[in-house]
């Protein structure tokens, strides 16, 4: 099928590298939305982690403008919207995708990690929210999708207590922005994915909890899910890109859970 949903519209992507080859969730939303006519900034502190996003945006006929940019810094993200706003005139989509766990509960995780999850996972959504919403104001609206996690609204196998708060955080904070700016044509929504195959299943969850084997992993997590496989990068952009278009006009405020059926389940 060969839709156009973002033609003429710029987005923002936070995280759209990734540790890894492969269908990361930053790096499958970029390419989706530039497939689909969108001019993309992707920003990621780690400007590397964006080369083979390029590399397949512009396999794909797209337009990718990545930007290193700290996302928990308010100082870097002001100037990379306002470079943005100078370039392309205007921001109609923006998706918060940045983030990553550390294990431990509030005994076993330090104060410092606890402050750097907060910072990573819900900071980086109010300061990009922060700053971009203006901007949309000015062109009358757009659509931000936040990228939360199972581990926000379930246990999902783990003591990974800040992580977890923080992609709670992240549910609640959409839900009342949503609210504050429905009336201004501005919608926002969050996906939720599960334990998805991406590149940092392999690059850094293996290490933490299976002592390096990625095959034990992938078969734990597969077999909490109910639909008996795991999804990736491109089904949390499949997600993020419905609530990011035109077909989700009256959604707002709202979940999306892309898990394969796994926060259902009652054990």
């Amino acid at each position: 099928m060969n839709r156009q949903r973002f033609l003429g519209k710029v987005a923002v992507v936070t995280g759209a590298g990734s540790v890894g080859p492969g269908w990361g969730n930053g790096r499958a939303i970029a390419v989706g939305l530039a497939e689909e006519g969108a001019l993309v900034f992707g920003l990621d502190r780690d400007p590397a982690a964006m080369e083979e996003t390029a590399g397949l945006i512009a396999e794909r006929g797209g337009r990718f403008r990545p930007m290193a940019c700290d996302v928990t810094r308010s100082g870097e993200v002001a100037q990379a919207i306002a470079a943005i706003r100078s370039e392309a005139g205007g921001i109609q989509v923006l998706v918060n995708n940045v983030g990553g766990s550390a294990p431990g509960g509030p005994v076993a995780l330090s104060e410092e990690e606890w402050d750097s999850q907060i910072d990573l996972n819900l900071k980086s959504v109010f300061l990009l929210c922060k700053h971009v919403i203006p901007v949309m104001l000015e062109g009358g609206g757009g659509a931000i999708v936040n990228l939360a996690s199972t581990s926000g609204i379930r246990w999902t196998g783990s003591a990974q207590v800040a992580y977890a708060a923080a992609k709670a955080g992240v549910i609640q904070l959409s839900r009342v922005v949503a609210v504050e700016y429905a009336a201004r044509g501005i919608r926002v929504n969050t996906v939720v994915p599960g334990q998805m195959h991406t590149p940092m299943v392999e690059a850094r969850l293996a290490r933490q909890r299976m002592g390096g084997d990625v095959a034990a992993l992938l078969e734990s997590r597969r077999r909490r899910i109910p639909l008996g496989f795991a999804g990736d990068g491109r089904d949390t952009a499949a997600a993020v890109l419905f609530l990011a278009s035109e077909e989700a006009r009256f959604i707002t405020g709202t979940e999306l859970v892309v898990d394969g059926g796994m926060s259902a389940r009652c054990d």
